[in-house]
């Protein structure tokens, strides 16, 4: 088990809707602005999309002892009127991220777990580029990310830091072949030495 004590980090299944909910709901008000940039709880077309239920979303959770302790998700950027077809803009593969840990597993590791998953899981769709939308006062979130991705670009937006973090391309790992190993010639005996038997402990 790693310091987190995050026992698994998955995908959202179909039954984790309702709880997500409440997971969201149990969020303290400054949890939820900095999450939503207003101290709300999601609607039920934004509780869809942060369930994974649009094609082009990525959500995953963090559980701990059975229950979510943390949300993540990436929506790939699309093409209008073509959900199905990423944007291309500034190279191929762009989706835009956002997560949020359960207060009492703040400043635990839960929430950087979660982007290296997101990260791992984006790269292997052909992302190259993660976009954050993140509130200047967000300190916990702009320390992970400069302390993971040193080389992310910081804008400054009216209300909000525009962050995007570059993602080397995905390559799929090729099986090294074996190298065979030379074989050692086993000493024989001398005439009419008797070879000494090997014991094993148990």
């Amino acid at each position: 088990m790693n310091r987190t004590q995050v026992g698994l980090i998955r995908p959202v299944i179909p039954a984790d809707e309702a709880v997500l909910s409440d997971f969201f709901a149990a969020l303290s008000v400054e949890s939820r602005y900095l999450r939503f940039f207003a101290p709300v709880t999601p609607s039920c077309g934004l509780l869809d999309l942060m369930a994974g239920k649009a094609a082009h979303v990525d959500a995953i959770v963090a559980v701990a002892d059975g229950v979510i302790v943390g949300h993540a998700m990436a929506a790939d950027r699309v093409a209008p009127g073509d959900p199905g077809n990423p944007v291309r803009m500034g190279g191929p593969g762009a989706t835009d991220v956002g997560v949020v840990v359960a207060d009492a597993w703040q400043r635990r590791g839960v929430g950087a777990a979660l982007m290296r998953a997101l990260v791992a899981r984006a790269q292997a769709r052909g992302v190259t580029s993660l976009a954050m939308d993140v509130l200047p006062g967000n300190r916990q979130v702009l320390a992970m990310v400069i302390g993971h991705w040193p080389d992310a670009a910081i804008g400054h937006a009216p209300d909000s830091l525009d962050i995007r973090i570059p993602l080397v391309r995905y390559q799929p790992r090729q099986p090294q072949p074996r190298q065979p190993q030379p074989r050692q010639p086993q000493p024989r005996p001398a005439s009419g030495q008797v070879r000494p038997l090997v014991t094993v402990a148990v």
